[in-house]
């Protein structure tokens, strides 16, 4: 399967949490920005990016406590790329949607 067809998969089968996040970041409402949801960027596909101040958003679920290597060499590639990335565990999401979005846009204003 190609990387575009994977993400939009992804976008299709999105999780609970991704969800949420994505009705609060979609059509410029949060700081004016535009965020897109599953785009691949190099050999990735990132949760949700803002191309033009080159932030990431990055969703993890319980599994991703079992490939912390995996996700911090992905993380040191896109940095490596110019971009800055922020991580939250899906439950953060879920369970405390205001302070993710505040840090959000915090990374945002201070980009």
């Amino acid at each position: 399967m190609s990387l575009t067809s994977n993400a939009r998969n992804l976008r299709k089968n999105q999780t609970d949490a991704e969800h949420l996040l994505w009705r609060h970041l979609r059509d410029r409402q949060l700081c004016g920005q535009k965020f897109r949801r599953q785009y691949p960027i190099d050999t990735y596909i990132v949760d949700f990016v803002c191309l033009e101040v080159k932030l990431i958003v990055e969703l993890d679920g319980g599994q991703h406590a079992e490939q912390l290597e995996y996700d911090h060499r992905r993380t040191e590639q896109l940095q490596k790329r110019g971009f800055k990335v922020l991580r939250f565990w899906n439950n953060d999401v879920l369970q405390n949607i205001t302070s993710v979005l505040e840090a959000i846009r915090l990374a945002i204003l201070n980009n």
